[in-house]
């Protein structure tokens, strides 16, 4: 069994089965009196949420909550959240649930002293620098599903309500002060949910480690990530009560987050405007689209699958026993084979390739995306040609 045990990387990660109960003592070490719990819908009537709610108000906080979130985070949840904080007058925020909840959560406390609107502050350039950071509330992050690493990163995504497309909101501060890591939590989590969003950890590892630049401290937390992924990912699948799967899992979709500081790739370019235009699950979108894009990338990054490979122990290690592996793991875990098993037609492809060209993860890719190859890649996924 895991030992549960906090660390610094950069952020205070409290991790361990029970951590919950520390909640009320993490507030007050960050001066929060009055905290915003931000959920998403299907949790908040949960006992989770319940008891959380109802331990933090015995310990003497002025907690309320905020659930209006979709699984595809609009710019309308961000300012109803924003509503919600201020009229509450919190003074700071308890990001809680999957990559969503932690998303607006982290966007509600970095724009509750902003005065310009949220766009001003896309990943682009040093549009971070933009933003006063003294506005900026302290922020607890506590993940219930083991997917996107949100609690350890530094941006989160919103779609823009004109464009319908997904945006990538970034500044440091943004990165929570302290995660309450714990598997407990993840226990109820479905075996479809917890495959999809393991399956995006797994995404978020092989594109940091395939992605374009040097950058050796991401390349290890991305491998180190993938080997935990192959140990538990199954188990925690197979038996949702394992806590040390849950465990593993919920270390191995941080260190996703953590390695993809490096960059993503075009796996994540070409789902964003999915989920954005049809408002599919993130992680499945992934699950999907990863064989294609690893197919479409292999003269680029041959060596790395090499190295997973032969880190994984996998027979013969060479990229087409890492490619055999994802098409393995997919299978096992009925994710479908092709994109048309979630999308109805592929008539918003045009829009789609344009969108993901100019995405922000489309930048990591180590072959340069273009709205052609996007297009090419779209057809090809949604086809089954690989």
């Amino acid at each position: 069994m895991m030992q549960a045990a906090d660390w610094t990387y950069p952020t205070q990660v409290r991790f361990g089965a029970g951590r919950i109960g520390e909640l009320a003592v993490a507030c007050r070490s960050l001066e929060i009196e009055r905290p915003l719990l931000v959920t998403d819908t299907g949790l908040a009537q949960s006992s989770m949420i319940v008891d959380t709610v109802e331990q933090c108000r015995a310990d003497g906080l002025g907690i309320e909550l905020f659930s209006k979130i979709k699984s595809n985070p609009s710019e309308t949840n961000l300012a109803d959240g924003l509503a919600a904080l201020k009229a509450g007058n919190h003074d700071g925020v308890i990001a809680f649930g999957g990559g969503s909840a932690l998303d607006v959560g982290k966007v509600v406390a970095f724009m509750s002293g902003q005065t310009r609107p949220v766009w001003d502050f896309e990943d682009i350039g040093d549009w971070w620098t933009r933003a006063d950071p003294g506005g900026i509330l302290p922020i607890i992050a506590v993940p219930t599903t083991a997917g996107t690493g949100s609690e350890v990163g530094r941006a989160g995504v919103i779609s823009q309500d004109e464009s319908q497309a997904k945006k990538i909101i970034f500044h440091p501060r943004m990165m929570p002060s302290v995660v309450l890591s714990d598997p407990e939590l993840c226990v109820g989590l479905p075996a479809n949910l917890t495959a999809w969003t393991g399956l995006d950890a797994l995404v978020h590892c092989l594109e940091a480690y395939c992605a374009k630049g040097f950058h050796p401290m991401a390349d290890g937390v991305a491998l180190e990530g993938i080997a935990l992924i192959k140990t538990y990912l199954q188990r925690a699948v197979e038996d949702g009560t394992d806590l040390e799967a849950r465990s593993g899992m919920l270390v191995a979709a941080s260190m996703g987050a953590m390695a993809f500081q490096k960059g993503l790739g075009a796996i994540h370019a070409l789902a964003h405007p999915v989920g954005a235009l049809y408002d599919t699950h993130h992680g499945l979108t992934n699950a999907v689209l990863m064989p294609y894009v690893l197919r479409f990338n292999q003269t680029a990054i041959t060596e790395h699958c090499d190295r997973i490979a032969r880190y994984l122990d996998l027979p013969d290690p060479s990229f087409e026993a890492l490619f055999k592996w994802v098409i393995d793991l997919r299978e096992a875990f009925d994710i479908p084979g092709t994109l048309d098993k979630l999308i109805d037609d592929d008539s918003q492809f045009e829009k789609l390739a344009k969108m993901a060209a100019v995405d922000p993860s489309a930048g990591g890719n180590p072959i340069e995306l273009s709205k052609d190859n996007c297009l090419d890649l779209y057809r090809s996924s949604f086809c089954g040609e690989l």
